[in-house]
Protein backbone atom coordinates (compact mmCIF):
# COMPACT_ATOMS: atom_id res chain seq x y z
CA UNK A 1 0.00 0.00 0.00
CA UNK A 2 0.79 3.60 -0.80
CA UNK A 3 0.00 6.50 0.72
CA UNK A 4 0.37 9.77 -0.77
CA UNK A 5 1.01 12.56 2.16
CA UNK A 6 1.47 15.35 -0.36
CA UNK A 7 4.24 17.79 -1.19
CA UNK A 8 6.37 15.01 -2.80
CA UNK A 9 5.59 12.29 0.32
CA UNK A 10 5.16 8.60 0.23
CA UNK A 11 4.76 6.22 2.35
CA UNK A 12 5.15 2.61 1.72
CA UNK A 13 3.84 -0.60 3.68
CA UNK A 14 4.07 -4.16 2.93
CA UNK A 15 3.56 -7.49 3.65
CA UNK A 16 -0.10 -7.08 4.66
CA UNK A 17 -1.97 -9.73 4.84
CA UNK A 18 -5.21 -7.55 3.87
CA UNK A 19 -5.85 -3.99 2.80
CA UNK A 20 -8.91 -2.15 4.58
CA UNK A 21 -8.53 0.83 2.22
CA UNK A 22 -8.50 1.43 -1.77
CA UNK A 23 -7.66 3.42 -4.38
CA UNK A 24 -8.65 7.15 -3.78
CA UNK A 25 -9.69 6.65 -0.35
CA UNK A 26 -9.09 9.55 2.13
CA UNK A 27 -7.33 8.64 5.03
CA UNK A 28 -7.47 9.76 8.71
CA UNK A 29 -4.43 10.26 11.28
CA UNK A 30 -4.68 7.03 13.22
CA UNK A 31 -7.38 5.13 10.91
CA UNK A 32 -6.13 1.75 10.70
CA UNK A 33 -5.31 1.16 6.88
CA UNK A 34 -4.05 -2.85 6.70
CA UNK A 35 -4.02 -5.48 9.21
CA UNK A 36 0.40 -6.88 9.09
CA UNK A 37 0.50 -11.01 8.32
CA UNK A 38 2.94 -13.98 7.94
CA UNK A 39 3.37 -13.41 4.39
CA UNK A 40 6.55 -13.42 1.72
CA UNK A 41 7.76 -16.41 3.11
CA UNK A 42 8.70 -14.87 6.39
CA UNK A 43 8.64 -17.23 10.05
CA UNK A 44 7.04 -14.55 11.48
CA UNK A 45 4.52 -11.56 11.06
CA UNK A 46 6.04 -7.80 10.61
CA UNK A 47 5.67 -4.71 8.41
CA UNK A 48 7.97 -3.67 6.26
CA UNK A 49 7.75 0.45 6.17
CA UNK A 50 9.25 2.88 3.94
CA UNK A 51 9.21 6.46 3.18
CA UNK A 52 9.91 8.30 -0.15
CA UNK A 53 10.28 12.17 -1.19
CA UNK A 54 10.10 13.23 -5.08
CA UNK A 55 10.73 9.26 -5.22
CA UNK A 56 13.77 8.94 -3.29
CA UNK A 57 13.73 6.79 -0.03
CA UNK A 58 14.55 8.55 3.09
CA UNK A 59 14.90 7.50 6.69
CA UNK A 60 11.31 7.75 7.99
CA UNK A 61 12.79 8.74 11.39
CA UNK A 62 13.53 12.05 10.59
CA UNK A 63 9.94 12.12 9.02
CA UNK A 64 7.67 11.12 11.91
CA UNK A 65 9.68 12.67 14.40
CA UNK A 66 9.64 16.33 12.77
CA UNK A 67 6.03 16.12 12.50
Amino acid sequence: MILDHGEGFLSVYADNESLLRGVGDQVAADEVIASVGNTGGNAQSGLYFEMRYQGHPFDPLTWTVAR
